[in-house]
This record gives C-alpha cells, structure tokens and sequence, in this order.
C-alpha cells in the first residue's frame, strides 16, 4: 500500500532532494569538464622541459570529480526511482550509495585540504627549473627550450620572473615577457609565483564549495530515506 500523510510529503521531498542531486552531478561533471579542458590549465600542464611533463596533480583531481560527478547522476536516478516506486531495496541501496560518497567526500576533503599546495608548488618548481636554464648565460639548445617554456607560463599567466629576479633575468627580460597593452607598453612585471597560486586557488575554491552543497544535501537525503524506508515498514499492506 502507498504511503499517505506526512510520509507521502517525506517521499516526493525525498525525490525533489534526489532531483536536486542528481543535477547536482551533472554540473560537477561539467565543471570538472570544464577544468580538464581551461585553456589557462590546459596551456601549462602539456609543457615538457628536457622530456620532462608538467605536473598532473591538478588533473588526477579532476578525473577524480568527473567519476564522482557521473556516479553522483546515476546514484540520484536510482534514489529518485526508488522512492516513487516505495521500494525498500533500491532505497537501501542508494542510502549505502550514499554513505559511501559521502564517506570518500569527506576522505578528499581532508587529502585536498591537507595538500591544497601541492598543486601550485609543483608548477612552481617545474617553472624554476626552466627559469635558471633560460637566464644560462651560454647560449644551448635546452636554454631555447626553456625560454619558450617560461614564454608560455608568461603569456599564460601575464606574469614574469619570480618577484625576485637577478640580474641575468634582467638581461633577457625583455625577449621572455609579455608586454602591456597601452600606450606606453610596459612590461608586465607581476610574479609568476604569485598567479600560479592565485589560479589554483582560485580553482580549488569553485570545487571547495560545490564539495559543500553536496554534503549539505547528502546529509538531509540520509534523514529522509531513514524516515521513508521506517514510513513504508510501517505501512500495513491490504
């Protein structure tokens, strides 16, 4: 028999929540999309210096969120079924879908936040390996190849050097960074370091908070599919 009552409201919030989550996926599927394919990410992590490739770290990550977004689709679509349908199987199963996420929501929480650094500390370092080689005085095939890599993070990034630059910096300052567009077409001077970590963090912020709005409705979806599952037990069968 069909619930009735306030249980019958508890069902079709149940489903409005699992409609929720399920778009909920899709638009992480698409951010996470939109990550792997930003032309700013995409130019500086398909570097190679001295056949060596820009750190993936960043887009280990976002693989990460394009399988939880897809998962999260098809977990939603399973607990939107299930509760129209009043079945206790398939809402059993989407609770248990749903502590799992929630479980390895919270799990890269903590690896994200305790490595919330490592992405732009990487591409920091790799681009301070090509910096010192493309200040080398001795003109070589690999200071070529590092100067068009520090031309990529510069043009990338309108940035140049890192804050600090010597002197042999200053000497090809000029031929490495990208120039302003006014009238008095200066050169930009801004550190690289520092816009490394502002894209990034930038980046994990926009991820911080859609990782929040999901738990907040995982969690109100744990309380109603207890209540329903307890509703639809209760509810004596004619």
């Amino acid at each position: 028999m069909a619930v009735t009552g306030c249980s019958q409201c508890i069902k079709y919030m149940l489903f409005f929540l699992n409609f929720i989550f399920w778009l909920a996926g899709g638009v992480i599927l698409g951010v996470a999309l939109w990550l792997r394919h930003d032309s700013q990410t995409s130019s500086l992590l398909m570097l190679q210096f001295e056949g060596t490739q820009a750190p993936g770290t960043f887009y280990i990550s976002v693989y990460v969120l394009i399988a939880i977004g897809a998962v999260m689709m098809f977990v939603g679509f399973l607990g939107c079924y299930g509760a129209i349908q009043e079945s206790q199987c398939l809402l059993g199963t989407f609770f248990t879908c749903l502590v799992i996420l929630f479980a390895c929501e919270v799990a890269a929480g903590i690896w994200g936040f305790i490595n919330r650094d490592t992405i732009s500390t990487e591409l920091i370092n790799f681009y301070d390996v090509a910096y010192i080689k493309a200040v080398d005085p001795v003109e070589s095939p690999s200071r070529q190849a590092a100067s068009k890599v520090l031309e990529v993070f510069h043009e990338t990034l309108e940035c140049c050097g890192k804050g600090d630059d010597n002197e042999l910096f200053t000497a090809v300052r000029v031929s490495l960074c990208p120039k302003k567009t006014n009238p008095v077409d200066l050169l930009i001077s801004q550190s690289c370091h520092t816009k490394l970590r502002d894209l990034f963090s930038e980046k994990l912020h926009v991820i911080g908070l859609a990782a929040l709005v999901i738990a907040v409705i995982m969690v109100f979806e744990m309380i109603f599919t207890m209540v329903l599952c307890c509703a639809i037990r209760n509810t004596p069968a004619y």
